[in-house]
């Protein structure tokens, strides 16, 4: 190939010739599409035992049995790591994993390397990922594949130029209609007994673990009723037929022992080192889940309602023998049914004309509506804060208490500038309260993109407790650590004010952001449709 590039193009060489015979490369291999599916009988999540030490603990936190779950939220990022590998490392019949990224990163490792050593123990394991991050891991995954227990499987597999993100940027491209629908979804079920479910990918970014930049996220541990009803959900991804094996799409000449070896190499201390040690107890003041299980009869984890719900896997391709009901739209339904008040909490907001709509009749009935979601320059979708700003002045106008967090804000606070340290920090909680009395967690933002293209999973849970421990442990009543973002005199234009400090200061364009930028990113925006954001 590159012999005969260089013939056709001449004045090619070096960097630019060899680009050239890889771009040419990808796209004669770039209609390659998915292999056939073969019937398979679908594999069920194994249901809760007491024959496990998960599975006694669950009954001993749903005695005696009425119906209500019982949970514990992870509002910190350390406790919601010790919690994922305490729950692997005492699982005895199963492990279900469901996540749109795992990280090829410390925490990406640490978190595969125990999945081996559950699979070692006799744990069945199946990891679940969408495909869209995976470019590079192929041997990392066929390592955990290699073991008899575990298996990997992807969601909406990219074919070609598996190794290399430009290759697969180009099948992206050519084949966008089916790649540009992703599974969003993040679900963690342990021996079908204890489950996590919440807004959290599988990274160091999601942990405060990344140097960089961090996120400030939500989850919920839970057992009871829930846990069945998210394990039935992951049976349908997995068994359903945009799911594929790993195998069927990542090949590779090395033996099973041999990505055996580079999986013990990979998953090493040396590039998976543990977390640092937890404190005794997190912010609501409970201890980390193995004390909790150690002495699981003085544990006190509230006791709810609650019920799991997703989209269909098949959801924006137009093959649902059987539609479902929109995630999105059975939450607007339930954000509908407030009488006093709505907090939203999403990394990513764009109303939407239904939305403002929305907004408008519950302000009629006097719902006070808050929104709190990413500065500018804090979001890692920049391109979507700009079409959100579409909104701001009209969601003002209707009473919307609007803030947007800000690193430089939250660095104000003690607690954050120790836990965030040199890095930013941005929000990808996605929570909703509603009247004080209704939590509504997940994966899903609050987008034209989660609403229509990805897949996503939620959890609806009735508790004033909950609530209650929210709002004091994100301060909602009296929020520090972000912009309120407020109308000018003139009523037409926004500003920001400072909140966390004697002086608040005032700002009339976007906090820690150049006008440059903003420029760049209005003039991207008008190429991109609103409903791929």
């Amino acid at each position: 190939m590159l012999k005969l590039i260089a013939l056709l193009f001449p004045a090619l060489r070096g960097p630019a010739l060899r680009l050239m015979a890889f771009l040419a490369a990808a796209a004669l291999t770039g209609c390659a599409g998915l292999p056939p599916r073969t019937p398979e009988p679908p594999t069920l999540a194994i249901a809760a035992s007491p024959a496990t030490d998960l599975g006694r603990a669950a009954i001993d936190l749903n005695t005696p049995p009425d119906g209500l779950s019982s949970m514990r939220p992870l509002i910190e990022a350390s406790f919601a790591l010790d919690a994922r590998l305490e729950l692997m490392r005492r699982a005895r019949s199963s492990l279900d994993i469901q996540t749109y990224q795992l990280g090829n990163d410390k925490t990406g490792r640490l978190l595969l390397r125990e999945m081996r050593n559950a699979a070692r123990r006799g744990v069945r394991v199946r990891l679940l990922l969408d495909d869209f991050y995976t470019a590079g891991m192929d041997r990392l995954l066929l390592g955990l594949a290699a073991e008899p227990n575990a298996e990997v499987r992807l969601f909406n597999p990219f074919v070609n130029a598996r190794d290399h993100s430009s290759g697969r940027w180009l099948e992206f491209f050519t084949d966008f209609r089916r790649l540009n629908h992703r599974m969003h979804n993040k679900l963690f079920v342990a021996d079908g007994a204890m489950a996590i479910a919440g807004g959290r990918n599988l990274a160091d970014e999601y942990f405060l673990r990344s140097d960089s930049a961090n996120f400030i996220d939500f989850e919920l541990l839970l057992a009871g009723p829930v846990v069945p009803e998210s394990a039935a959900i992951f049976d349908t991804y997995w068994n359903s037929d945009v799911v594929y094996p790993l195998q069927r799409v990542a090949g590779t000449s090395r033996t099973p022992q041999a990505l055996k070896d580079d999986f013990e190499e990979a998953t090493s201390p040396a590039h998976a080192p543990p977390p640092d040690a937890l404190p005794v107890s997190d912010v609501l003041g409970d201890p980390p889940l193995g004390t909790q299980l150690a002495n699981i009869g003085e544990a006190k984890w509230m006791r709810a309602e609650a019920h799991a719900s997703a989209d269909s896997p098949n959801k924006a391709l137009g093959v649902m023998a059987h539609p479902v009901e929109p995630l999105a739209q059975r939450f607007h339904e339930m954000l509908a049914t407030a009488r006093s008040s709505v907090v939203v909490i999403s990394p990513y907001f764009i109303p939407g004309d239904e939305g403002m709509e929305r907004i408008r009749m519950g302000r009629e009935l006097g719902v006070s509506i808050t929104v709190i979601t990413n500065s500018l320059a804090d979001s890692d979708e920049p391109l979507v804060n700009i079409n959100y700003n579409r909104y701001r002045v009209d969601m003002l106008k209707l009473g919307v208490n609007l803030y947007e967090v800000s690193t430089q804000q939250l660095k104000r606070s003690d607690q954050f500038r120790t836990l965030l340290k040199k890095a930013r920090g941005r929000l990808h909680a996605k929570l909703a309260l509603v009247d004080r009395q209704w939590v509504l967690l997940g994966s899903m933002n609050l987008d034209p993109r989660s609403a229509r293209l990805n897949t996503e999973f939620g959890v609806r849970v009735r508790s004033f407790d909950l609530t209650q421990a929210l709002l004091f442990a994100y301060q909602l009543d009296d929020i520090e650590g972000v912009y309120r973002v407020t109308l000018k005199p003139d009523g037409q234009n926004v500003q920001w004010v400072g909140t966390g400090d004697i002086d608040n200061e005032v700002l009339d364009s976007e906090p820690d952001s150049s006008m440059l930028t903003r420029l760049q990113l209005l003039l991207f925006s008008w190429f991109v449709p609103t409903d791929q954001l």
